[in-house]
C-alpha cells in the first residue's frame, strides 16, 4: 500500500495546500462579491425607480447567480480539503516512528486549522451576503409600494381619503360606545353603592326603634310595679 511511503504523504500535503490556496483566492472573490452587493442593489434600486419594469428588484440578478455558484465551488474545495485531511490523519496513525509521527502531526494540525478558519470565513460571509441582500429585498419592496401609492389614479386616491374617514369614524363610534358603558357601569356602582347605604341606615333605624321601644315596654312595667307596691 503507498501510504507508507513518504511520497504519499508529500502528495497529501501538496494536494491540501493547492486546495488552500485556491480556497484563499476563492473567499477573497467571495468577500469582495459581498461587499459590493449593496452598492450595486442601490444602484439598481434608483434606476428602478424611474423604470416600468414590475421584474422584482434583485430577483435572478447577476450578482444573486455569481454568488450561489461561488458558494458551491467554495462548499466542494472545503469538501476536497476535509477528505484529504482525513487522508493524511489516516497516513500519521499509520506511521510507526514516534518522532516522525509527531511532526506528522504538527503539520496536519496546521492544515486543520487552517480548514477550520476557511469554513468558518465562508459561513461568516454568506451569512452576511443573505443578510444584505434579504434586506435590499425589503427595501425594494417598500420603495415599489410608495411608488404605486404615489403614481395611484385620482378614483384610488379618493377611495383611499374616504376609506381612512370611514375608518376613523368607526374608530370614534367605538370610542363613544365605550366611554358610554363606562359611564354606565359607574352610575350602576354608584346606585349599588347608594342601596347599600340606605339598607344600612334603614337597619340601624330599626334597631334604634327596636331599642325604644324595649324600653318603653320596660318603663310601663316598672311603673305598674310601683303602683301595686304603692
Amino acid at each position: 500500500m503507498a501510504a507508507g511511503t513518504s511520497n504519499y504523504w508529500e502528495d497529501l500535503r501538496k494536494q491540501a495546500r493547492q486546495l488552500e490556496n485556491e480556497l484563499d483566492l476563492k473567499l477573497v472573490s467571495f468577500s469582495k462579491l459581498c461587499t459590493s452587493y449593496s452598492h450595486g442593489s442601490a444602484r439598481d434600486g434608483r434606476r428602478d425607480r424611474y423604470s416600468s419594469d414590475t421584474t422584482p428588484l434583485l430577483n435572478g440578478s447577476s450578482q444573486d447567480r455569481m454568488f450561489e455558484t461561488m458558494a458551491i465551488e467554495i462548499e466542494q474545495l472545503l469538501a476536497r480539503l476535509t477528505g484529504i485531511n482525513d487522508k493524511m490523519a489516516e497516513y500519521t496513525n499509520s506511521a510507526g516512528v514516534p518522532s516522525l509521527n509527531a511532526a506528522l502531526m504538527h503539520t496536519l494540525q496546521r492544515h486543520r486549522d487552517i480548514l477550520q478558519d476557511y469554513t468558518h470565513e465562508f459561513h461568516k460571509t454568506k451569512a452576511n451576503f443573505v443578510a444584505i441582500r434579504e434586506r435590499e429585498n425589503l427595501m425594494g419592496s417598500v420603495r415599489k409600494d410608495i411608488e404605486s401609492y404615489k403614481s395611484g389614479s385620482g378614483v384610488n386616491n379618493r377611495r383611499t381619503e374616504l376609506f381612512l374617514k370611514e375608518h376613523d369614524h368607526l374608530r370614534n363610534s367605538d370610542r363613544l360606545i365605550e366611554e358610554t358603558i363606562s359611564i354606565a357601569m359607574a352610575t350602576k356602582e354608584n346606585m349599588t353603592s347608594q342601596r347599600g347605604m340606605l339598607k344600612s341606615i334603614h337597619s340601624k333605624m330599626n334597631t334604634l326603634a327596636n331599642f325604644f321601644l324595649r324600653m318603653r315596654e320596660m318603663a310601663i312595667t316598672l311603673a305598674l310595679n310601683t303602683g301595686k307596691e304603692n
